[in-house]
């Protein structure tokens, strides 16, 4: 039996009146009573305070207490004398010793005692508070005690006649019959009218070309596409990307209520066209899929095309007519943006909208010179077509990124077909999200975040967007970093969704919760069933933990389904070598080299000391040598053009990596220097600084083991703070 029985049982007593008074308390003290270790109970005793704070900062200081630390709200109350002095010292010692549980350390087991008694007091003491208000406030002891025998007195002396306290309870009890009545016929006349609101979340079905040549499919896309961007501009909307609904292709899909169940969203829209020369018949309708499934807008079009705005101008007033339907206000921003006309060229549109379909559909060398060709077509027919200049900008992208990407003029002629796009339409949200892209890899956050905000102000949908806004806060901020991935997520269910996935997985086991990550782990092998890149996965955390036969163990079950995954055959080399198993270190990271050369990429690159070093410890000195020097000229290449993974200073430990193991001194520790002004750490980085066997020539220096305490102490920062974070939304 544990030694603070006696004190959880004093505290069940509040447990049930709380109920329906002061639910938020009561559902902490649930989760204290059933708390079965120390940590836990320590951290719901806290998380009762927290609620009590959180009221009196509100109702005593007239503010809400956002994210101001618990002792600083005490002390106010304290100081402006709003809650009782011996209630303010029990505040301060359940606040101090509950920290224990919020961020496990060492303590006596017999310190849950007075936290549990502390916490007795409080309740006790909040319960009168909330019964008698300000009276009761800073009142002493004995104050209180007469003001409530006051109160039972007075109590005593108002006597109601036993006739007329009858008559008024059963004229009570009838009219809360009355009330229960209404609200239920009128739930069943009102068709559950008074059901929560659904929430406005849409998605567009591919619609099905009824035309008699499929020749016409891309202009069927073409329209769904535009009525998809035209709902995503409305803020009040949560719109999901278009290839989230590309799985849904043809007549044989699921139920409107499955799809829904799969997307998350409550409503769909789904159509069907048909072309013939320039007449145009269209037909759509919104559906509400969530619960029960019912129609709730529809509509035929038939016309004639003459000229783009014909086409814009329907699309525009469908997604008015479902605004108006979901009750959704529409901006006079948003409207011009709906109806904006994106080129006076017919044929330029077509062209563009064919070339769309080869860059949606397939991103092979051979479908984005398609792609490019048709775009380049468009701009023949229209030279000011905005568009069609971002499309050239966005194949130049996909080519080009690894070949260009340690050039002098890294994707500078993105940057250029951005600017000629935006001059002609500065509202372009893909030629902003484009561009932002371009200046985060770069070097220029601070422009990324510019071009970023523009992008999602032109339409709140964008979740690439969102991804790239995440993403100037990698490494920096996991909590901006980890919501903005979240965002992107809840907007793009389609084939990215996994990889969004794996970066929140990753964000979390850096930021030290492992169990966190696990579950999106999860989520991401339901999605993709990728069961090798789930143990690769699952080899690279057990590595950052240091337990390196666990991790060997997920390796070799991911080898064994793809030998060629290179996170694996890092994985492999680094924990065998970890263990002092070099030979079996050096045929991974062998067959990771043969794989480089194959299909290389700037993260490979980045393991080319870990290659040397396998090397050296086999006797192959030479070998050893060329990959330490690899390393060292990738790394300044990376620092030299300020590409993004230089920005979060990696690439200054991996060079003091090598000149420590080179005994070169000055140069490890110039280089240290630099890479100790990162802002956060992650829980990867604290254990491998710590056992890192490039520094063992170093490794028992005072500058270098203080360097690992900075490391250390900066991880430990902001794995509370993100703590706190997920406490705080109810995610812990």
């Amino acid at each position: 039996m544990a030694i603070w029985t006696a004190e959880l049982k004093g505290l069940e007593k509040f447990h049930g009146s709380l109920k329906g008074h002061l639910p938020d308390l009561d559902k902490e003290l649930e989760r204290l009573l059933k708390a079965e270790d120390e940590n836990m109970i320590l951290l719901y005793s806290r998380r009762c305070l927290e609620v009590i704070i959180t009221d009196l900062c509100e109702g005593e200081l007239k503010r809400p207490r956002k994210t101001e630390p618990l002792k600083g709200i005490v002390d106010k109350l304290h100081k402006e004398e709003k809650v009782p002095s011996y209630i303010i010292s029990s505040m301060h010692s359940l606040n101090e010793l509950s920290t224990y549980g919020a961020h496990p350390k060492d303590f006596d087991p017999e310190q849950v005692k007075p936290v549990l008694n502390n916490l007795d007091i409080i309740i006790k003491w909040y319960l009168k508070y909330k019964e008698t208000g300000a009276d009761i406030k800073a009142k002493p002891v004995e104050d209180i005690r007469h003001s409530i025998k006051g109160t039972e007195d007075a109590n005593k002396s108002i006597q109601i006649p036993k006739k007329k306290l009858i008559g008024l309870v059963s004229g009570l009890i009838l009219l809360i019959v009355i009330v229960i009545l209404v609200l239920f016929l009128t739930k069943i006349i009102g068709d559950g009218k008074q059901i929560k609101e659904l929430e406005k979340s849409i998605a567009v079905l591919p619609f099905i070309n009824e035309s008699p040549v499929d020749s016409n499919k891309h202009f069927i896309n073409g329209v769904m596409e535009e009525i998809l961007n035209n709902l995503q501009t409305i803020k009040e909307f949560r719109v999901l990307s278009r290839t989230s609904t590309d799985q849904y292709k043809g007549p044989d899909r699921p139920t409107m209520p499955e799809i829904a169940r799969k997307l998350d969203v409550s409503y769909i829209v789904e159509g069907s066209g048909q072309k013939y020369g320039n007449i145009f018949t269209l037909r759509v309708q919104l559906i509400k899929a969530k619960g029960k499934e019912s129609h709730i807008w529809g509509k035929t079009y038939n016309e004639e095309i003459r000229e783009v705005r014909d086409y814009v101008r329907i699309q525009s007033q469908i997604a008015q007519a479902i605004a108006a339907e979901l009750k959704a206000v529409i901006t006079p921003e948003e409207k011009q943006l709906i109806e904006k006309t994106p080129t006076a060229n017919l044929t330029a549109y077509d062209f563009y909208k064919r070339g769309r379909e080869y860059w949606i559909d397939n991103r092979d060398r051979e479908a984005l010179q398609k792609a490019e060709d048709l775009y380049n077509q468009a701009l023949q027919y229209d030279s000011t077509y905005a568009q069609a200049y971002t499309g050239v900008a966005w194949v130049y992208w996909d080519k080009h990124y690894m070949q260009d990407y340690l050039s002098e003029n890294f994707m500078d002629s993105v940057l250029i077909l951005c600017n000629i796009a935006l001059s002609f339409d500065n509202q372009l949200s893909e030629a902003h999200t484009l561009k932002g892209t371009y200046y985060s890899q770069i070097g220029k956050p601070e422009l990324a975040i510019e071009e970023f905000d523009k992008a999602i102000k032109s339409n709140p949908n964008d979740w690439m967007a969102y991804s790239g806004k995440g993403g100037y806060y990698y490494e920096t901020d996991w909590i901006n970093y980890i919501k903005y991935l979240q965002k992107a997520a809840s907007i793009n269910h389609g084939p990215e969704l996994p990889g969004l996935l794996s970066r929140i997985v990753y964000a979390y086991a850096s930021a030290g919760f492992y169990e966190k990550a696990r579950q999106y782990q999860q989520d991401k092998l339901k999605l993709d069933g990728d069961s090798a890149n789930y143990y690769a996965e699952l080899a690279r955390y057990e590595n950052w933990l240091g337990n390196f036969n666990k991790s060997i163990e997920f390796g070799i079950k991911c080898y064994a389904i793809d030998s060629t995954n290179a996170t694996t055959l890092i994985i492999l080399g680094g924990s065998y070598a970890r263990l002092g198993r070099y030979k079996e270190s050096l045929k991974y990271y062998k067959k990771f080299i043969e794989r480089s050369k194959i299909q290389g990429s700037e993260w490979e690159l980045s393991s080319m000391h870990r290659v040397g070093y396998s090397y050296w410890q086999n006797g192959y000195k030479e070998e050893a040598e060329y990959y330490f020097n690899e390393q060292i000229n990738y790394n300044n290449g990376m620092i030299k053009f300020k590409r993004l993974v230089a920005q979060m200073l990696y690439p200054y430990y991996d060079l003091a990596g090598v000149y420590a193991f080179r005994g070169e001194r000055d140069k490890a520790y110039e280089n240290l220097r630099i890479f100790n002004n990162k802002p956060i750490m992650s829980s990867w980085m604290v254990s491998l600084i710590k056992t890192d066997p490039l520094f063992n020539s170093i490794r028992n220096e005072p500058e270098f083991q203080q360097i690992v305490r900075d490391v250390e102490a900066k991880y430990q920062a902001e794995h509370e703070r993100v703590q706190k974070w997920l406490e705080e939304q109810g995610m812990l």
